[in-house]
């Protein structure tokens, strides 16, 4: 048995709910900001129907959520699943993966240790009991071809059984919603994403999100951190709390997520939702709705109860 190394610096980010067997952070000054929604009232229930189709879908691995996109799904998913058996299965890896052309030996090294925190050591990902599925928003696909690429190099070399890895390793992309049709692009097919093919079938994953939310999360809303692109991996200003001008309202953000979460009509939601999706007579998928049913209703130390503002019309999560 490999002794586990500790993980590398990495952006520090408060913990909001009890997931994990924890308690929540402290805020000081920034928790006094008033928990503020998202500016487009469509975000909450779009998110939820995505959130429950990448539950649904990833057919009951852990989540990993790669860069800091998804952040609010991560929340949501901390808030409906707190003090559950889903304790330690939401996983994050908040590097960014846009390009690799120049990684230094050190960096390509770096890299391999944030897999490696997240359980994507080649030696431990051939004996994982659960499989793990990347999620992220995708437009090209080039974080997740950067992201598989440098794990494959690493699994050849350490002659862990690709036949035996790749039962193991899921992909789930949060991609732009587009009318269906004969001639509509999906970026799998570009060629320079051909490793999608290297994977067994449904094990890579499409989850469509209205095109105005997702460009929201992907591009225009507040985050907690800064990005932490591979140039950034040796700082030591990685680690404290951020500072940055936005990091109030990216907080109060993130809070009106966890609580959202913690609510009853979403979690209700995503279970519904849930049981739309083609795979979810499987044994896996049943437990997390037992999971979000039988979540405990005590606070939680937070300072916060799921608020009445956050009930919300599921329109979107029809379609």
């Amino acid at each position: 048995m490999k002794a586990e190394a500790p993980p590398p610096p990495q952006p520090y980010r408060w913990s909001l709910s009890a997931f994990g067997g924890g308690r929540p952070d402290r805020l000081g000054t920034l928790g006094a900001h008033r928990v503020q929604s998202p500016p487009e009232p469509s975000v909450l229930p779009e998110l939820t129907a995505a959130t429950a189709k990448v539950l649904a879908r990833s057919d009951g691995a852990d989540l990993c959520f790669l860069g800091r996109s998804l952040d609010s799904m991560y929340d949501l998913l901390t808030g409906a699943l707190e003090h559950s058996p889903w304790d330690g299965r939401l996983l994050r890896l908040p590097i960014s993966c846009m390009g690799d052309a120049a990684w230094s030996p050190a960096a390509r090294r770096r890299f391999r240790e944030h897999l490696a925190s997240v359980g994507l050591e080649p030696y431990a990902l051939a004996r994982r009991k659960r499989p793990i599925a990347l999620v992220d928003v995708v437009a090209e696909g080039r974080s997740y071809g950067t992201l598989h690429r440098g794990l494959a190099d690493w699994i050849e070399e350490s002659r862990e059984p690709w036949a035996v890895v790749r039962r193991k390793l899921r992909y789930v992309a949060v991609t732009r919603r587009v009318r269906p049709g004969p001639h509509t692009w999906r970026w799998q097919q570009d060629p320079c994403n051909a490793w999608v093919r290297t994977l067994p079938a449904g094990h890579m994953s499409d989850v469509s999100l209205d095109g105005r939310v997702w460009a929201y999360l992907a591009d225009h809303q507040p985050k907690v951190n800064e990005s932490f692109p591979h140039r950034n991996w040796f700082d030591e200003p990685s680690t404290p709390a951020p500072r940055h001008d936005r990091v109030a309202r990216a907080l109060a953000e993130a809070r009106y997520f966890t609580e959202a979460g913690r609510g009853t009509d979403v979690r209700e939601e995503l279970i519904r939702l849930m049981a739309r999706e083609p795979g979810f007579a499987g044994r896996e998928q049943r437990r997390i709705a037992l999971a979000l049913r039988t979540r405990a209703t005590s606070r939680t130390g937070s300072g916060a109860r799921p608020r009445a503002g956050t009930r919300a019309r599921y329109r979107t999560g029809d379609r």
